[in-house]
């Protein structure tokens, strides 16, 4: 929200109370307060009518300073309220002459005394930020009336913003005002499905605002050389995270607000949908499996989406039997093919559901100020909202789903939860307003519950559309209505890049697009950039996604493409249990790993996908592609084993089979022997291929391998001096296969050992 108009004035209606100086600077245990006037004190007199800000630094972690200020505390502390696990940090207070340190772990936060108020933080030595001076910084401000708490931070030069949730637009934040607000607007807008108010810096820290509801981010914007965040009401608080790089950032915001979930293995495969509007029954979904089948793409999951329930009557969880006779037959039919099932739900009760009245009768759905059932017909008539706040409303949600789980459904797309009323009241007597985001939290917590109950940790999954802080524990989410062009295929990766960097781990969208129709170019084109995705699904709108509806090329490359990531599963999975243990998404941007390399700053038509592959999708009819690749010794195509020199910019051509997917200097990626399904022995037969750094003489690197249990199956290591390499496996259980510069090398199971000459 922006209050300034211009350097020197304000907005009409506005007054702002800054925080002129750190009048009093005290330590309460292992706490640091600070009294903050809104003028100088020249004398006693000014005391009398000033409003005061008091701060308080504290610490929930090692290298995360939190900082709460405060105009009047005597408000009522209504919730939502994220959760949180905090755990003792190690806190030093150190007083200089002039200024206060207030350290946890290795970040602190230095407060300097007297005015202006200044707070300046660093990681040992390194500066990060500051808040303040003598026009920006904490503040109480009056805007129409209302009360606002708002902080501004320093922005260096070339200080680049990434994260705030699935947003949509520029990929670096500068010069955007972005509020936290979930909405339903697809991805062409500055409306997003899932706002996050956390965002990275290319300074190597973050920053989380601690407020379920309405933060409004003005990045460069109305100050262009500040991060500016503000929040209705009389107290704002929010943490800033240090560390030695961005990874480390994301662990620890990942350890504050959850670690996400480890997906199924099988949930990595192709997912095939009905798409929504389409007409289709029993034999259509027979005709799109059968199809496959015959041309051999594998597929693994079949999702039905809305209309397997009858329309006006969203959500009844029940099958229409108009097209779906025998629903429990149906999905035993198609599980015997070897898929697993999914189906479309929302928290939505349409007043023609068969629901409805048990609902509204015992106090389930959402009401108005009066009593009365807030009921809209903007989506499903006369619609009502489950209230999850309610737990007798939440193990009544569950036991519907829990009937379909016996039904046979293994998983479930939870669509919706943005369009969410601020005119209502909760059971709990939540904040509406507070609530609105939080809503979709308390949503795909309540679905994924009954999946973990049924199936065991590990073999949980949804396909979720909504989000906020902490939803990134119920994987996976997927882009939203994404359009059927090239533009909208690098707004769907800009979003993905964006969601990544404020903690999300796996993600997905809906291959070719979701309105219009795609061109066979593009659907073979946005093929190859779904499988290299943590999780890939054809969908559609009012059209079917199956290939040979596009050309029988690009059931060729659809093939190619899954049978590629089914190799993969070894590399992939290893990297989801690597995101499981640590918080650090699988796909990124690079410059969460590359974050002194200023050619990855802008990066928005690459990223990485795990820690070693570089994936730069076509973006054009012509299938030009340009990528960086950072300066670390020499990338390798995984493809065709074209070789490029770090820190340098490339330009090339390639067919629908391939795009730039480069290798790192310096890694080893495993290459499993099954290409038909993503669950398999992983160490049986597998191909480590090892990229040696050609610019190195001397080198040591390894890969930790897991298997599709998420059990570890072997540490693969690599020393290298010179020519000779050294190639150690700690178990070797099964044969084993190394591939280096184009040359295989094999062991028998229980040789846990190889030396090669290179012959570089």
């Amino acid at each position: 929200m922006k209050f300034l108009n211009g350097m020197w004035l304000v907005k009409e209606g506005v007054e702002i109370l800054r925080a002129k100086e750190a009048y009093e600077i005290f330590s309460k245990g292992d706490r640091l307060e600070i009294t903050a006037p809104t003028s100088r004190i020249e004398n006693r007199g000014v005391t009398l009518n000033l409003p005061v800000i008091s701060i308080e630094l504290s610490s929930p972690r090692n290298d995360v300073i939190r900082i709460k200020m405060v105009h009047h505390a005597g408000t009522k502390k209504r919730g939502p309220h994220f959760q949180i696990s905090e755990q003792k940090a190690d806190i030093s207070i150190l007083e200089k002459e002039d200024r206060v340190i207030y350290t946890s772990g290795n970040t602190s936060a230095h407060v300097l005394k007297g005015s202006p108020l200044i707070i300046e933080y660093y990681y040992k030595d390194r500066f990060l930020t500051r808040s303040g001076d003598s026009l920006t910084g904490i503040a109480y401000i009056r805007s129409g009336g209302k009360p606002y708490m708002r902080e501004m931070l320093n922005l260096s030069v070339g200080e680049k913003v990434y994260g705030l949730g699935e947003q949509f637009g520029a990929f670096t934040k500068n010069g955007q005002t972005v509020d936290m607000w979930n909405e339903d607007g697809g991805t062409c807008t500055e409306i997003a499905y899932k706002n996050v108010p956390f965002y990275l810096t290319n300074r190597g820290y973050g920053v989380f605002v601690n407020h379920t509801g309405r933060v409004s981010f003005e990045i460069g914007s109305e100050v262009t050389s500040k991060a500016q965040f503000s929040v209705s009401g009389e107290e704002m608080e929010y943490m800033l995270f240090g560390g030695e790089t961005l990874r480390d950032v994301l662990v620890s915001y990942t350890d504050l607000t959850g670690k996400p979930a480890l997906p199924p293995a099988w949930s990595f495969g192709l997912w095939l949908t009905t798409s929504f509007t389409t007409s289709y029954d029993e034999e259509t979904v027979n005709h799109f499996v059968d199809g496959m089948e015959e041309r051999h793409i594998p597929l693994h999951v079949f999702h039905y989406d809305c209309f397997w329930m009858r329309e006006f009557r969203w959500c009844d969880f029940t099958f229409d039997r108009r097209m779906f006779p025998d629903p429990a037959g149906m999905l035993r039919r198609m599980k015997s093919r070897g898929l697993k099932i999914c189906v479309w739900i929302n928290p939505y009760i349409g007043q023609l559901s068969s629901l409805f009245p048990e609902a509204a009768e015992k106090g389930y759905l959402l009401t108005k100020p009066n009593g009365d059932i807030y009921q809209t017909d903007l989506w499903q008539a006369g619609m009502g909202i489950v209230d999850f706040t309610n737990p007798e409303a939440v193990s009544w949600y569950q036991q519907k789903l829990q009937d379909l789980v016996d039904l046979g459904v293994d998983c479930f797309k939870t669509d919706f939860g943005e369009r969410i009323p601020t005119n209502v009241v909760y059971w709990d007597a939540s904040d509406p307003e507070r609530m609105h985001n939080y809503y979709t939290y308390l949503y795909n917590k309540t679905v994924f519950e009954v999946l973990e109950k049924n199936y065991g940790k590990g073999q949980a999954v949804l396909f979720a559309r909504s989000g906020t802080a902490g939803c990134q524990q119920f994987p996976v989410h997927w882009g939203g209505d994404c359009s059927g062009t090239y533009e909208s295929m690098a707004e769907t990766l800009r979003g993905g890049l964006s969601l990544s960097a404020s903690g999300y781990s796996f993600w997905s969208h809906d291959i070719s697009g979701f309105e219009n129709t795609a061109t066979p170019d593009l659907y073979k084109r946005w093929c190859a950039f779904g499988l290299l995705s943590t999780h890939s699904r054809l969908h559609g709108s009012s059209s079917y996604r199956v290939p040979w509806n596009f050309d029988e090329e690009a059931s060729d490359v659809l093939r190619f493409f899954v049978n590629l990531k089914c190799r993969l599963m070894p590399y992939l999975f290893s990297a989801a249990v690597k995101a499981h243990e640590t918080g650090i998404p699988v796909l990124r941007p690079m410059a969460v790993d590359y974050t002194k390399d200023r050619g990855c700053d802008d990066l928005d038509r690459q990223f990485l996908l795990g820690d070693s592959l570089l994936v730069a999708p076509v973006f054009n009819e012509k299938g030009d592609v340009d990528f960086y690749t950072p300066t670390r010794g020499v990338w390798t195509h995984f493809l065709d084993g074209e070789t490029f020199e770090g820190g340098r910019w490339y330009s090339r051509k390639y067919s629908y089979t391939s795009l730039g997917l480069l290798a790192a200097p310096g890694s080893i990626i495993p290459i499993g022997k099954n290409e038909q399904d993503p669950v398999y022995k992983y160490a049986d037969g597998i191909t480590y291929r090892i990229y040696p750094d050609l610019a190195k003489t001397e080198e040591v690197f390894s890969f930790t391998l897991y298997e599709a249990d998420g059990t570890r199956a072997d540490t693969v290591s690599v020393m290298r001096k010179g020519n000779q390499l050294s190639v150690s496996a700690e178990k070797a259980s099964y044969p084993w296969q190394v591939d280096v510069l184009g040359k295989t090398y094999s062991a028998g199971a229980g040789e846990k050992e190889m030396k090669i000459n290179l012959n570089i």
